[in-house]
């Protein structure tokens, strides 16, 4: 039974398309990199966030986009010269690519740190119990042309494709 208060999931694929345009910020880059990820899964749900930082003389533009789809949730990669990327090349996930972050979240496996929980009373003998947190044990790996070269990216990018749409079936 549908849960009238759930929101209406429908592919907001169009709808973010037309922000990344609005944005205007290398639409066809950010295009690119987000058809790899999703694996043809329809967009339920998006945020996109276009952030301008001043560093000195420059201007630094940096797109994050958060798209949701029946199975994941996805975050964009990294393009450092986005105007030298190239659309349409031999293979345009590698075209400017300068690093790239692949973060696999299993959902299932958790680390846990504790440590005895104090008070601020530094004459207290009372036992506080414990205090700790809670982390996901995920998978992160960051791979840059400039340490691992063009076929590192090449093989990371090969790799989160083949991930995407083996989890997104």
């Amino acid at each position: 039974m549908r849960d009238l208060n759930a929101p209406e999931l429908t592919d907001a694929s169009a709808d973010l398309r037309a922000a990344i345009d609005r944005c205007g910020y290398y639409p066809d880059v950010v295009t690119d990199s987000l058809e790899v990820a999703i694996a043809g899964e329809p967009i339920r749900a998006y945020v996109l966030q276009h952030e301008p930082t001043f560093d000195r003389d420059e201007v630094r533009r940096h797109i994050t986009i958060l798209a949701l789809t029946p199975s994941r949730l996805i975050v964009n990669r990294v393009v450092p010269n986005p105007a030298g990327y190239a659309t349409g090349k031999a293979d345009p996930a590698v075209a400017g690519s300068g690093e790239v972050v692949l973060t696999i979240g299993w959902g299932m496996v958790n680390r846990i740190d504790l440590e005895p929980a104090v008070c601020a009373d530094p004459n207290c003998e009372a036992d506080h119990g414990y205090t700790g947190s809670v982390a996901a044990d995920d998978i992160s790996l960051r791979i840059s042309a400039a340490a691992d070269g063009p076929a590192g990216i090449q093989q990371v990018l090969e790799f989160a494709k083949a991930l995407s749409f083996a989890t997104s079936r």
